[in-house]
Formats: C-alpha cells, structure tokens, sequence
C-alpha cells in the first residue's frame, strides 16, 4: 500500500505538501486489525492520532446491557488525538467489523508537527472543528429526540387515562340507553299531576346542579346501606344498584321520603326507576366531558408549551403559564416518582419579555434534573418560587435531591457533561439552559448540599 498516495486522497489533506505528510508517515506506524479488534474501548487513553487507510469500524455506546452505534469510521476518516484537543479518555467502544489498518501517530510527536508542519497542523485542526461541529450537531439531536420521547410518553399515558374513559363511559352509555324503553313504559302509566311532576323534578335537578357529595368512606357505605334498606321496604328492583347511585348524587332518606310523599305507592317504584336512568345518563355524560375537558387541556397545554402557532420572538408573558404547561407535560414523570409539587407563585409580578418555547426548554430542563435527582431520596417535593426584585424576576426550582457532587459544580454547563448514567442523558440539557438564559441577557446560579440543591433563573423585564 502506498500510504502516502492514500493520504492525499483525504479532502483535508489537499493543500498539505508532500513533506509533511511523509513526515507523520516517518513518525507514524501502520497496524493491522482484525474483525472483531477494538481500536479502543472506554477509559483507553486518547494519546494517538488514527487514519483509517482501509477497513470499517463502528463507534458503539453502552447503555445498561445493551449497545447502541452512535457512527462509522470509513476509509480515510481521522479519528484519536488531534492538535490542542482536550480529550483524554474514550467514551466509546471502536469495533473493527471489516480487516483494516490504521496509520497510527503517537502523542509524543505532535509537538514536532505544531512547530515544524503548519499545513499539516491547520488541517488536523480544522479536521476537529468540523468533527465538533458535527458532534455537537447529532449529539443536540439526540438530546432533543431523548427529551421528546421522555415528554411523549408522559403525554401519551396521561392521554390513555382519559380516552379509555371516555370509551369506557360511551360503551356503558349506550348499553344503558337500551334500558330506557323498558323504564319508558313504566313512566307512561303513571298518573300524577303537574304539581306532584314539578315536585319530583325540582329534588331531581337539585342534585344533579349540586357539588358532589363530600363524604367519607365509611359515611358514604352508611348511607349506602340506609338507602337499600328503604328501597327494600318499598320492594324497589335493583335495589343494590339504585341505592349506590342514588347515594353517589347525593340523595339522603330525607330526600326518598320527600319523593314517596309526592306519588302514590304503587308508582314509587317507576318513579325511582327513573330516577336511577336519570342519574346514571347524567353521571355517564360528565365523566365523557370530564375526559375530554382532561383531554382538552393537555393538547392545549401542548400548544401553549411549543407556542409552535406563534413567531418565534420575544413577547411579554406570564412565565407562571409557562412552568404549570411544563408541570403538565412532566406530570407522568412527577406521578410516577411520588413528587410533592409545592408552588410559591408570587402573582403581582411582572411579565418580562422572553422567546416563549425557548424560555420553556429552560423549566423542563431543570424541573427534569430536579426529579431525576430525588429518584433515590426519602422525601421528594419539588417547589417552585417565583419573585419580582427591581427589573428583574427569578424563578427558584429547588429538590431534595443528593445534592450536585463538588467536583462537577463547575462543569454542569460544559457541553457533554452530565452525571447521570449511559443513556439517561447528553449533558446538553444545562448547556442548552444556559445559553437560552443568556439569550435573554439573564443569569442562572444554584446552590446545593446533600438534601438540597435550588436553581435560581433571573430574567430581566426590559428585554425586548
């Protein structure tokens, strides 16, 4: 193989003189690799520069028990060491999968190359930006996906709740309508005057207009029990049945007298019959509406989050919308965990201006951090304060959390930094913050301890 006619083949190497090359090729060692080899694994040392003059190899990452490929080195890629990288250790595992060799060029000779080979220099140099560049690129995309997929399961199981309702009640529903012919026939042959009907009518709609019943377990089985005895009494069929929904309305014996009072005993029994249809039509309806008002409101809390049918610029707005839309997206997640959401609003302050969708990747990020950290603590509650101070407004979003670890206190807003586990997360999630916040011409500082850590976000109110 001649190297050198393979090196110049590299579109980064185009304007790099012959010399310098065949320098990194006097300096450097081709090594061979079988399918299956391991360029290197995590935690090698990166104190190499790598060119792929032939062959295939993926980058895999571990998540748990599983591998996932994150790229493919092709012939003529650069990878390793590059000139004033900071890199010092592999995240990754590089597998051969096809027989290669790789140009290898040790650590310990790049200060000659910087010094003496200055097109050569420049090119691996500008070879790692765009490797950066193209990183940060997928890596952000991967975050976003990650972060969209966290929030669409959440979404997707609060939407399961209602829409089972709704079809649970719809089919309960229409399986009741078909008993009405039946109670219809029973109604028609009842005799009783204008008066007795508005009677009746008026203790009916009492309860259906009324609040629900506020009583306890063992009050509602006890009324439960005094209602089925009176329709015992008064030979009522279905008896067990009517006196739970009779009970769930809010109907007393109080009530049941009232109603035996109005109509004569051989019509008690239609009455109530009806009675029952009535509650149980009504009773089905509002748990539909009830549904779909749920329903409703998470697609609206949607929209609001995204603000996706609005210009992407700066607006004055109520930032408390925007963390109760995000405690809705994340709602899954905090009722998964058993999180207790304690909110300080101050409701006087200000509407500053800020990108609204931006501004909301701010309170996800960090509400997300928040509950991630108390996966493992005792207590968990979240509490969110906001207050007005001058010219500008903070936001604290605190968790009872371990606390942030005081060797990574200074990184947590580094690209790719992060604390949590393979998989769980890019560490792009407060990078991402803290340019948003800076966007907006504010701040984020936090303070921590074990048990404790609180982020606070100051936006200035001028910032059109």
């Amino acid at each position: 193989m001649n190297v050198l006619s393979v090196l110049k083949e590299i579109p980064d190497f185009e304007k790099v003189p012959d010399a310098e090359l065949q320098w990194m090729i006097d300096c450097s060692e081709v090594v061979d690799y079988n399918t299956g080899d391991f360029l290197f694994k995590p935690g090698d040392a990166i104190d190499k520069l790598l060119i792929l003059l032939e062959g295939q190899v993926i980058l895999k990452s571990q998540q748990g028990n599983q591998f996932r490929v994150v790229g493919t080195f092709e012939r003529l890629t650069i990878t390793g060491y590059l000139p004033y990288s900071r890199a010092d250790k592999a995240f990754g595992f590089a597998e051969v999968t096809k027989p290669s060799s790789v140009l290898v060029l040790p650590k310990s000779c790049f200060r000659e190359m910087i010094t003496q080979n200055e097109n050569l220099t420049t090119a691996l140099v500008h070879n790692m930006s765009s490797r950066i560049r193209s990183f940060t690129k997928t890596q952000q995309q991967n975050d976003k996906m990650m972060a969209l997929g966290k929030l669409s399961a959440g979404l997707a199981h609060e939407l399961n709740n209602p829409s089972a309702a709704i079809v649970r009640s719809a089919q309960n529903l229409s399986k009741h309508l078909k008993q009405v012919p039946e109670s219809f026939k029973n109604v028609i042959k009842i005799n009783m005057t204008d008066h007795q009907v508005d009677a009746v009518n008026e203790i009916l709609f009492s309860k259906l207009g009324a609040e629900p019943s506020k009583l306890t377990m063992m009050e509602r089985s006890s009324l439960e029990d005094e209602l089925l005895d009176w329709l015992d009494e008064n030979e009522i069929d279905n008896a067990s049945e009517i006196s739970e929904n009779l009970a769930a309305m809010g109907f007393d014996m109080d009530d049941m007298d009232k109603v035996s009072s109005f109509v004569q005993p051989s019509d008690l029994g239609a009455i109530v019959g009806w009675l029952n249809q009535i509650l149980v039509t009504e009773s089905l309806v509002s748990e539909i509406e009830d549904a779909s008002q749920r329903i409703n409101t998470l697609v609206s809390s949607v929209k609001s989050y995204t603000h996706m049918d609005q210009a992407p610029e700066k607006k004055k707005t109520d930032i408390h919308t925007g963390i109760e839309n995000t405690l809705t997206m994340l709602q899954h997640k905090i009722n998964k965990n058993k999180i207790l959401v304690t909110k300080k609003y101050d409701q006087t302050i200000a509407m500053p201006f800020v990108l609204v969708s931006e501004i909301n990747q701010v309170w996800t990020n960090v509400i997300d951090n928040a509950i991630d950290a108390m996966e493992e603590s005792q207590r968990r509650e979240l509490t969110i304060r906001t207050l007005q101070d001058g010219n500008f407004i903070n936001v604290f979003i605190a968790d009872c959390g371990s606390g942030i670890p005081e060797e990574a206190q200074g990184k947590i807003y580094d690209p790719f930094f992060t604390t949590k586990a393979i998989g769980q997360g890019t560490g792009l999630g407060m990078e991402v913050v803290h340019q948003i916040v800076s966007q907006h011409n504010g701040s984020i500082t936090f303070e921590t301890k074990p048990g404790f850590t609180e982020f606070k976000i100051c936006l200035p109110l001028n910032n059109a």
